[in-house]
């Protein structure tokens, strides 16, 4: 038995150290090890070492500044975790490894009058499905990560009020599909799995305060601080495109009127180019448009980053983020969103805020979400599964993530 203080005690509490470290990044030299654990350099050499020899971590030849270096990552066949998006005609699902490795992905159209009941078939086929096709062990399913459209309440897990698949409001969408599928379920908003999603793979990598900016049938936002998501006591935090920016505009969902949202998302957008466009009109249809020089749709795409900048100012103003990533649709457009954007933080932000920002694009695409399900999966299951030997099947029995 460890007793707390004592020499095994501390040597468990770095070697979990380490572990997280990797787990998180996906993988790291042992400088980078060093420099985030806190750990001596000659410490996390020999806790590596032991790590591969009991077939926990892997380590491979890299470079860094040029020089000879060791990447460590978690062995891939350690554990198996699974990201599931729900979006407005959208349901993907990916499998990856502990070591970051996408081992499968598949997306399917959804219908948003679907029922949260046939929306949830439609997953657990889906996910079925794609283990059969890898030929992955379930009883290595470490995890789910899955991404809903909506606010989720921090202490219930309940989804709130969603005009994107408004037949789900109030149902419990982890509890769900943990019934269904017999392994814990993490559940977050979309706009937060967007921002795990860049943060860890795409164009918020090294950045550790940022937010992600989604337009697509809604406007909301995923921030990091410090590292971490924040979500807020009531997991609403984020919910940027609520900001008011003319009291007496469009009445939004919400009941309030002028919120970025209405004058920013596809559904107001769009109206706005059926008379000379038709009525079939997408928002990526408009991006695609615009970038081949179609005026009407390049001026209503400079409004809307006009209008989006008006919110990132308000986020520079209060939370001095050092990057925003354009996620959905309209991060294609460009320079053509981008430099309107910009152009209301550098009118409307503090002057100190707007220089140390920069604004990007997405690099994922469309399967930021997905990915930062998978994200999510890997930063909620623990480590002492790996360092004890036990098979992952056994998180069955963990505390659900609302608890």
């Amino acid at each position: 038995m460890e007793t707390p203080g004592s020499q095994s005690s501390l040597h468990r509490a770095n070697l979990e150290r380490v572990v997280r470290a990797v787990r998180l990044a996906g993988s790291l030299t042992q400088a980078e090890i060093a420099r985030t654990t806190g750990l001596s350099a000659a410490t996390v050499s020999n806790i590596v070492r032991e790590l591969k020899d009991g077939g926990t971590v892997e380590v491979t030849p890299t470079s860094a500044g040029g020089r000879r270096a060791r990447s460590v990552s978690l062995s891939g066949d350690a554990g198996i975790v699974i990201g599931v998006d729900f979006g407005h005609t959208h349901l993907r699902v990916a499998i990856g490894n502990l070591a970051h490795q996408v081992l499968a992905e598949e997306s399917e159209p959804l219908d948003v009058d679907a029922s949260s009941t046939q929306g949830f078939d439609r997953a657990e086929q889906l996910v079925t499905r794609l283990i059969e096709a890898t030929g992955v062990d379930r009883s290595k399913i470490a995890g789910i990560g899955l991404g809903v459209p909506g606010p989720i309440d921090v202490e219930s897990g309940t989804l709130g009020s969603t005009a994107i698949l408004p037949g789900w409001t109030g149902t419990k969408p982890a509890e769900e599909l943990r019934g269904r599928l017999g392994v814990p379920v993490h559940v977050d908003n979309d706009a937060n799995l967007g921002a795990l999603g860049e943060m860890v793979w795409g164009s918020g990598r090294g950045v550790r305060d940022l937010a992600y900016i989604k337009v697509a049938s809604g406007v909301g936002a995923g921030l990091v601080i410090d590292g971490k998501i924040y979500r807020g006591p009531g997991g609403t935090a984020g919910e940027i495109g609520h900001i008011t920016l003319d009291e007496s505009g469009p009445v939004c969902r919400c009941g309030n009127r002028g919120c970025l949202e209405t004058f920013a998302a596809a559904r107001y957008v769009l109206p706005l180019l059926q008379s000379s466009h038709g009525t079939d009109l997408t928002m990526e249809g408009v991006v695609r448009l615009a970038r081949d020089g179609d005026p009407g749709c390049r001026r209503v795409i400079a409004d809307v980053g006009r209008h989006i900048g008006s919110g990132v100012a308000n986020l520079c103003n209060l939370l001095n983020p050092s990057r925003v990533v354009l996620g959905g649709d309209l991060a294609e457009a460009g320079e053509l969103v981008l430099g309107p954007i910009r152009e209301s933080v550098g009118r409307y932000a503090i002057p100190s805020a707007a220089r140390q920002l920069s604004v990007l694009p997405g690099a994922l695409g469309g399967r930021a979400e997905v990915l930062g399900a998978l994200a999510l999966a890997l930063s909620e299951m623990g480590d002492s599964t790996l360092l004890d030997g036990t098979a992952p099947s056994a998180l069955k029995a963990a505390t659900p993530a609302f608890t």
